[in-house]
């Protein structure tokens, strides 16, 4: 995995929200999931979850300018935490060759 963004050090983070707080947080993730669920992603298949103090997302999004989306979406809606990301993109391309069977 690797660091989205840094942890704020107090304060507020760039919507105003204060930073750091666990409840905060938690709030913050559900909204993440809304936005994804609802919005030009419609992605439901990617996690967000806290982790002491930190939130990791990960999952499988299906082509790379979906994960450029989501990790904007992640950033605009987790600005100010510290974020860890583990998204990859699932492979579509149709095989080069035949499948050998035992």
């Amino acid at each position: 995995m690797k660091p989205f963004a840094e942890p704020a050090g107090g304060g507020a983070d760039s919507a105003g929200r204060p930073a750091g707080d666990a409840g905060n947080i938690e709030y913050r993730v559900a909204h993440l999931h809304d936005r994804l669920a609802a919005e030009e992603l419609a992605e439901l298949g990617v996690r967000a979850e806290v982790r002491a103090g930190s939130v990791v997302v990960t999952g499988t999004v299906p082509s790379v300018q979906c994960r450029e989306t989501l990790l904007r979406t992640v950033h605009e809606e987790l600005a100010g935490l510290a974020v860890h990301t583990d998204v990859v993109v699932a492979e579509t391309a149709s095989p080069d060759h035949a499948e050998d069977l035992p």
